[in-house]
């Protein structure tokens, strides 16, 4: 297959689903009709290191001199490795739902050999007795593939990380000379494979042109390992780079040692970088007219961005391709038990954006200054639907990961009604603000078209510190916006932080009680911490003065400008309470130690927490209901609808009673109904509702029709039992 174009991933990202950046590229460039032709080397050296011949191989790489210096679990590994060589390919089957019925021989215990990463086994035994066998079984094997990451790691291969390579190289890196060291060093072992499958890729493409989409500081070194590589053996192809990493990391680079590996950088939006670049290299515009380029010009870093077309409209950008990705080979893996943290390593989802940007844009901690934050741009739910369209033909997959910054909750609601229109079923999640706009209502819409999990930054449960962020949410709100999620069966993450300027220890502690109380309250599903960072392009990291801290480095250098080192005098010592936070958060996500006083988390003198122990639980069951508004859209979920008619007789005198009667998937639902309104509401269910009409009925048009039918006070029937009856069975005002 010769193309033009060919796009590449750089190991490593994830195990189980292609991360989705060149998919979106080779979609746009089919827009163009440039042919391309795209690779994930992460999974193609994972593929090829994890076989048989690839494992015997490893353990062969090792020499007796090393083991004999190894730990005693390395040891223990090599030791087995016959058996460890035997089960690999049943294993990488399995994880690729090649081999269901192997479940029941991993979890027998006796067929996988079993290493450091086993010994949490007791304290997760529990965890799979709802889950099922072959969740379980997955389990085992996740951690049958980690404990030889482990030896690798330390044996064969320090850069090695299943999600990402060398990332310690990439992570604040100023300076180029450790990445030049790096290059300039004998290929370690996973190198090798790598440039062995880089070598015959080339070979059956033969392209012009290489462009590598460089996501995370993980895939770094790999891309330039994989642009050394190419200079020195196929110099007549361009190489360039985009992504993430770029786009955060190298906004002021200078560094020209980069250019012996790379010949361009692209920054932001790749598409129209992309094609001018295209065009330069066929003859048909000059170098100075590049878009957000860099390129080596007398031995000087020069940044071009003279080209004047705009970037193209996310509208116009096309449709994401996976063609001739191996959707099939990938590994769902399950590193922990969680339902809701599993989704990130567990099953093949396509990857699709709502939004470009971000819709709110304030955070201080966040890169707000930059093109993929502060440039929003959202698209329709007709043509997101036509997307997701496209993709389930394409892929045979009906499972959607939205990987906006935040979604926003008015697209969302739309979407939701597209795919109810479309009558499309399909499973999604995405990232999102708690935001007052997820009522219970919307959040069941959501729910019935599909949605079955969201993700959302809590930070810092403290409202004084959530003020400072600029977050636009309070600690309660987050309670009340989960509960809503939850209540409607739809899984909630919260991204946690500590360590942000000025937190003191007593709010640290105050956040895990928050945290703990909205793991009791079964209002949050999963969690995880991190620790503040402070960046370049972010409001705290451009007036650190402002936010009462102190930058105290890195010297600016010629490569990488991205993290900020910085003081805090003001807040505590973060850095302590970091093993306590998370030892914490995984037993609550776990359901269990929701009694431990929270000092039995930390191995020093910590404050008790001074928020009320019924916070949250007061947050979520003592607040107002929103009031309805004239443009809430009017939604019925409940099936059609008979009119029935029921009689008995009561004190001698025979009564008739009217009652609605629902036919859902589940279950038939009886509503009982006065007289008067009986004939209208069947109609308004039936007629103006159920087939989801593509001009919905708003509250103030519900309001009017009830005054017509002389149904008498509407306020009144609002506050009835016929009305909250309607509301359980499914009507929705959204």
């Amino acid at each position: 297959m010769a193309a033009n174009v060919l796009l590449l991933t750089p190991p490593f990202t994830q195990l189980n689903t292609p991360y989705p950046a060149t998919a979106y590229i080779k979609g746009f460039l089919n827009t163009l009709e440039v042919d391309s032709y795209q690779a994930d080397l992460g999974i193609e050296v994972i593929l090829k290191l994890f076989s048989r011949q690839g494992i015997q191989e490893l353990f062969d790489s090792v020499s007796l001199e090393k083991i004999n210096q190894a730990s005693s679990n390395a040891q223990r590994i090599y030791f087995l490795r016959e058996e460890y060589t035997l089960c690999i390919e049943p294993v990488i089957n399995f994880l690729q739902f090649k081999n269901p019925t192997l479940a029941y021989t991993i979890c027998d215990g006796d067929f996988l050999p079993q290493a450091s990463r086993f010994e949490q086994l007791d304290d997760l035994e529990w965890a799979f007795g709802t889950m099922g066998v072959q969740d379980k079984a997955r389990h085992l094997a996740t951690l049958y593939l980690e404990d030889i990451g482990d030896f690798i790691q330390e044996l064969v291969d320090p850069f090695f990380g299943f999600s990402r390579y060398a990332e310690r190289l990439g992570r604040s890196a100023v300076n180029f000379d450790p990445i030049e060291a790096a290059l300039q060093s004998k290929p370690t072992y996973i190198d090798t494979l790598l440039l062995d499958i880089l070598k015959d890729l080339l070979e059956q493409v033969n392209p012009t042109l290489v462009c590598m989409s460089v996501p995370f500081p993980g895939n770094l070194y790999g891309a330039f390992r994989i642009g050394k590589f190419i200079k020195e053996n196929y110099p007549s192809i361009n190489v360039a780079m985009g992504g993430g990493y770029p786009n955060t990391e190298l906004r002021s680079l200078k560094e020209p040692r980069v250019f012996k590996y790379i010949d361009f950088i692209t920054l932001d939006d790749g598409e129209r970088p992309l094609q001018n670049l295209l065009e330069y290299l066929n003859g048909k515009r000059s170098v100075e007219q590049l878009k957000r380029t860099y390129v080596l010009q007398d031995k000087q870093v020069i940044y071009k961005n003279k080209a004047l077309e705009r970037d193209i409209p996310f509208s116009n950008t096309g449709t994401p391709d996976y063609k001739y990705l191996p959707l099939n080979k990938y590994l769902s893996v399950i590193e922990i038990a969680n339902p809701m943290h599993r989704l990130w390593s567990d099953g093949r989802w396509n990857k699709l954006t709502m939004a470009h940007g971000c819709y709110w844009k304030k955070c201080t901690f966040c890169d707000i200054t930059l093109d993929y934050i502060k440039n929003y741009e959202p698209i329709s739910a007709s043509i997101i639907c036509d997307r997701i369209e496209e993709l389930i033909t394409q892929t045979g997959e009906t499972g959607f990961h939205f990987v906006d910054e935040a979604a926003p909750p008015a697209l969302m609601r739309e979407l939701a009604l597209e795919i109810l229109k479309r009558k499309l079923k399909i499973s999604w999640w995405t990232n999102i603000r708690f935001e007052e706009r997820f009522t219970y209502d919307l959040c069941r819409l959501l729910k019935a078209s599909g949605c079955i999990a969201v993700s959302g930054g809590l930070e810092v449960a403290s409202d004084r510190l959530l003020e400072l962020m600029k977050k636009g949410v309070t600690v309660a709100q987050v309670a009340r916006v989960a509960n809503n999620f939850t209540a409607s069966g739809i899984m909630v993450h919260a991204y946690l932080m500590y360590g942000f300027p000025t937190q003191t220890a007593q709010e640290t502690i105050d956040s895990l009680e928050m945290v703990r109380q909205l793991f009791e309250e079964e209002v949050l599903q999963s969690g995880f911490w991190h620790l503040f960072a402070m960046t370049s392009h972010a409001p705290i990291g451009l007036e650190p003065d402002k936010y009462k801290v102190i930058r105290t480095g890195p010297e600016k250098g010629l490569f990488a400008d991205n993290d900020l080192s910085h003081e805090d005098p003001l807040g505590t010592e973060h850095e302590r309470f970091s093993q306590g936070l998370k030892k914490a958060l995984f037993n609550y996500m776990h359901g269990i130690c929701m009694d431990y006083p929270l000092q039995e988390w930390f191995d020093f003198k910590v404050p008790k927490p001074t928020v009320p122990k019924n916070f949250i639980h007061q947050s979520i069951h003592h607040a107002l209901p929103l009031p309805l508004k004239q443009n809430h859209k009017a939604v019925w979920l409940g099936g059609r609808v008979s009119l029935k008619k029921t009689a008995f007789q009561k004190k001698g005198k025979k009564v008739e009673r009217f009652y609605l009667e629902a036919q859902q998937k589940t279950q038939t639902i009886q509503i009982k109904i006065g007289t008067k309104e009986s004939r209208w509401i069947e109609k308004i269910l039936n007629q103006n509702l159920l087939q989801m009409h593509e001009k919905e009925m708003t509250f103030m048009e519900f309001s009017q029709q009830f005054e017509e039918a002389n149904l008498g006070s509407l306020d009144v029937f609002i506050q009835s039992s016929v009305f909250q009856d309607l509301s359980d069975a499914g009507l929705l005002w959204v």
